[in-house]
């Protein structure tokens, strides 16, 4: 045969041949023992909102899992907790805030939940310098504009405080999950810092139109162009690289089905396959963005 014909693919370009210090991984949860430990039974025995076998790969202690993160180049990184049930989220947010002052690559994330004084408690989270929040409207079984929300949500607009919400409808779908429920939240809130996980997978292309029609609305490449999650059409390539500044490097790390670098790798075959899907765009997406956004 001639080698000719089979060229060895090109090396994907590393952090460092991408100028950047390294990888902003913005999906990152770090959570209570007993709760990781809850939350990782679910993946185990593939429950209703998981789908499928997930195994997941990373369940060492936390400073085993921090060392992990350091060892594949992850240089920022967030906790990211996420109220399932009301009364959760004081107890996640006061573990989440020592967990982060221990640790000076992780942002300080905090999570709310529909329930009465959730107005003063974010209030109090931002001014305490949170500076990422989760939902999960999926797990938690909640509407976006829930009544209960829309004063927490007129808080974070004005603070710009940045949000990272799975409303997409994988991978299982329920009443709370789909590009409709964002987009009422963003009719009364316009301004808000909106990062929608998994690019919102399935509904690709209509999260993509809320992140064009909205300046602050952004996305996260979490899970997306590996080989385990939801298949990307290529179709929307184009738009992809036209959201370039819009998109932020994320990986639901621990509770990983594949090794880390796997996400990278899925985002470096991008390469080429598009106009504008160039290592400026990488590096964009695996850096310059979301240090833009949080000031690092």
């Amino acid at each position: 045969m001639n080698p000719k014909s089979n060229p060895e693919p090109t090396p994907a370009p590393t952090p460092e041949d991408l100028g950047i210090p390294g990888l902003f991984d913005v999906h990152v949860h770090f959570l209570p023992e007993n709760i990781q430990r809850a939350v990782w039974r679910q993946f185990d025995e593939a429950g209703p909102k998981i789908g499928r076998p997930w195994p997941v790969l990373y369940r060492g202690s936390d400073e085993e899992r921090v060392e992990q993160l350091r060892g594949f180049g992850v240089r920022r990184f967030t906790a990211l907790p996420y109220a399932h049930k009301p009364g959760v989220a004081a107890y996640l947010n006061g573990w989440a805030a020592e967990f982060a002052a221990r640790v000076p690559e992780c942002l300080r994330s905090a999570t709310f939940y529909p329930e009465p004084g959730v107005e003063g408690d974010v209030a109090a989270l931002v001014a305490d310098g949170v500076e990422v929040f989760k939902l999960h409207t999926q797990v938690g079984e909640f509407l976006l504009d829930d009544p209960l929300l829309l004063p927490a949500w007129e808080v974070l607009e004005e603070s710009g405080t940045p949000i990272v919400v799975h409303v997409g409808s994988g991978p299982v779908g329920n009443a709370f999950t789909g590009p409709e429920h964002l987009e009422r939240l963003l009719r009364l809130f316009p301004d808000l810092r909106v990062i929608v996980a998994h690019l919102g997978a399935p509904e690709f292309a209509e999260f993509f139109d809320l992140a064009e029609r909205y300046e602050h609305t952004r996305l996260d490449t979490t899970m997306v162009f590996t080989d385990f999650f939801v298949p990307f059409p290529d179709a929307l390539l184009p738009r992809v690289a036209a959201l370039g500044g819009k998109l932020l490097y994320g990986s639901d790390f621990p509770s990983l089905p594949y090794e880390y670098g796997h996400q990278y790798d899925g985002l470096a075959r991008l390469l080429g396959r598009a106009p504008g899907l160039d290592e400026g765009w990488l590096a964009g997406v695996c850096w310059h963005n979301a240090a833009a956004l949080f000031g690092s």
